[in-house]
């Protein structure tokens, strides 16, 4: 493997893991208050793992960062694009698109917008800057910032956020830390993934084990079962 890949993918790892250390932290000092049952929520196991919920989202400051900016950029609204030589009209065009996804079946959204959201250039981030699905649209980003952009799409269409996760993940076969798009649906749990065209279901994956997955209301920690 060649040097500088090799301290991208360490780099990758220490960020994500950071981030998962300073959970399994939370939930030793929330666990008196701030974990909340699931038992109005049948989840399915996550790549068949156990998980314990908390309501704290705070605990992960980028991602609130994150939705901090994307609703203030929501309130202030998109203004008109005209596409140039040097400009694209990207986030207008993302838009466009979820307008156009909007009487189609949720087969259909999901396959597309995995597709529509794939289609941006990988830019590794080495600052682990959380991109909001607009910055995403014009910059294009890393695993999390394609994860970001699928949630917000679905989002967008309806979807309830109880449905949707980002999930920080370990790659078992890369050794590399990543970020996918969990999606419940039907009583099992979709993958929408940036290194893969086709969704698949997660009991179907043996190579991901998840450090946490995260919503706009709640997070949770994940250990083998």
């Amino acid at each position: 493997m060649m040097p500088r890949l090799c301290r991208v993918i360490a780099f990758r790892r220490r960020t994500f893991i950071k981030a998962a250390v300073q959970a399994v932290a939370a939930v030793v000092c929330f666990a008196g208050t701030a974990m909340a049952a699931d038992a109005q929520h049948a989840y399915p196991k996550l790549f068949g793992t156990s998980e314990t919920r908390s309501d704290n989202i705070k605990t992960f400051p980028k991602w609130t960062d994150m939705l901090a900016r994307h609703h203030a950029e929501e309130k202030r609204g998109d203004a008109g694009c005209v596409p140039t030589r040097f400009s694209r009209c990207s986030v207008a065009d993302w838009l466009a698109f979820l307008d156009g996804e909007k009487r189609k079946d949720r087969p259909a959204q999901l396959a597309d917008v995995n597709n529509f959201i794939n289609l941006h250039p990988y830019i590794f981030d080495k600052l682990n800057y959380w991109q909001t699905p607009r910055e995403f649209a014009l910059h294009d980003g890393d695993c999390k910032d394609y994860s970001i952009g699928k949630y917000f799409s679905l989002k967008y269409l309806g979807w309830d956020t109880e449905d949707l996760r980002v999930v920080v993940v370990q790659d078992l076969n890369l050794r590399v830390a990543h970020a996918v798009l969990a999606v419940y649906i039907n009583g099992a749990i979709m993958i929408l993934d940036n290194q893969a065209r086709q969704i698949v279901r997660a009991d179907s994956i043996r190579h991901y084990q998840p450090f946490y997955s995260i919503n706009e209301s709640s997070w949770w920690l994940h250990k083998p079962s």
